[in-house]
C-alpha cells in the first residue's frame, strides 16, 4: 500500500475513533463505539495505573490505542522537552507534561484533525499549560534539529509506511544524548502474507510491524546507539482469536490466522540513544 493511501486510511479510522469519544462513546481500534471490545482487547487494555488514569480526563483514556505505557519507560525528568509521535487523544502528552513540570514541555504530534481537537480539549480540561499539540506526520516532524530531549510513542511507528524516514526524523530532532523510548508492536518471526494482512488489522487496522532484529538494524542505520528491545507481552493464539473472530474490533479473521500468529507478535519497550557527540567522518 502506498504511504499516502496508508495515511488516508489511518486518518479516517482514528478520526472516527475521536468522534466516537467526543460523542461520549468508548472507541474500538477500528473506530466504532464498543466498550466491551476495549475492555477485552489484549493489546490496548489495562496499560495505565489507576493513579495515572486519575491524572487525565476520561476522554484521554478512552481515546488511547497504545500497546504499552511510555511513562514506565522514558524516565522523564523535570525541565526536559518531550515529543510524542502519534499523540492521539493526548494521554501520554498530558502525563509527560506533568512529569517534566513547568520548566519542561511536552509536544504531541498527530496528523488527524479530530484527534488533535480531542487532545486540545483534554489539555484544557486538565488545566495543563506546558503542552502543545502539533499537526503533521511522523515522517516529517515539524520541529527544528536538536530540539527535544526525549521521544516517546505508543504503538504508532508500526503504522508508518516509511519507518526508516520516521527514525531518521526522530534522530534529527533529538538533542545529542537524547533518548528514544517507545512502546511498539514487533514481530518475533516472519509471517505468511495472509496472516500479515490480518496482523495489520490487529495492530491498527492498517499496517504491519517489524521483526525485532530489523527494528534494531533500522535504529542503527538512523544513527542511534545503546539499542534495547524488551518484550513486554507476547501474544498467543487466544489473544489473536479474540481480535480476529467475526464480532471483534476489526471484523475479520479465521482459526488459521490465529494459529499463524501464535507467539509471533509482541508488545515491546524499544530504547535507544542519540550519541552525545557527533562522530567525525
Amino acid at each position: 500500500m502506498a504511504n499516502t493511501t496508508l495515511q488516508d486510511a489511518i486518518q479516517e479510522k482514528y478520526g472516527q475513533a475521536a468522534k466516537a469519544v467526543l460523542k461520549g462513546k468508548r472507541a474500538s481500534c477500528c473506530g466504532a463505539g464498543a466498550e466491551s471490545i476495549r475492555k477485552s482487547d489484549p493489546i490496548t487494555s489495562n496499560l495505565y495505573s489507576a493513579e495515572q488514569v486519575a491524572e487525565v480526563p476520561a476522554e484521554a483514556v478512552a481515546a488511547s490505542f497504545g500497546c504499552g505505557n511510555p511513562m514506565a519507560l522514558a524516565d522523564l525528568r523535570p525541565g526536559e522537552i518531550v515529543l510524542d509521535l502519534g499523540s492521539g487523544g493526548g494521554i501520554d502528552v498530558l502525563l509527560s507534561a506533568k512529569r517534566v513540570g513547568p520548566t519542561g514541555k511536552a509536544y504531541g504530534l498527530d496528523m488527524t484533525p479530530d484527534m488533535l481537537s480531542l487532545a486540545r480539549r483534554n489539555q484544557e480540561q486538565a488545566g495543563i499549560r506546558n503542552a502543545e499539540f502539533l499537526q503533521g506526520t511522523i515522517e516529517a516532524i515539524p520541529l527544528p534539529d536538536n530540539s527535544v530531549d526525549v521521544i516517546i510513542s505508543n504503538c504508532v511507528i508500526n503504522l508508518s509506511g516509511d519507518k526508516d524516514r520516521v527514525l531518521r526524523e526522530a534522530f534529527r530532532v533529538l538533542r545529542p544524548g537524547g533518548r528514544f523510548a517507545v512502546s511498539d508492536i514487533a514481530l518475533k518471526r516472519e509471517l505468511p502474507e495472509a496472516a500479515r494482512r490480518s496482523m495489520e488489522l490487529w495492530t491498527g487496522c492498517i499496517a504491519g510491524a517489524l521483526r525485532d532484529e530489523v527494528y534494531a538494524e533500522k535504529l542503527t542505520a538512523a544513527g542511534f546507539e545503546a539499542i534495547e528491545i524488551e518484550p513486554t507481552r507476547v501474544y498467543d493464539a487466544s489473544d489473536v482469536e479474540s481480535l480476529t473472530k467475526p464480532d471483534a474490533c476489526c471484523g475479520a479473521g479465521a482459526d488459521d490466522t490465529a494459529a499463524a500468529l501464535d507467539g509471533a507478535i509482541m508488545s515491546a519497550f524499544i530504547r535507544a540513544r542519540k550519541p552525545a557527540a557527533q562522530r567525525r567522518s
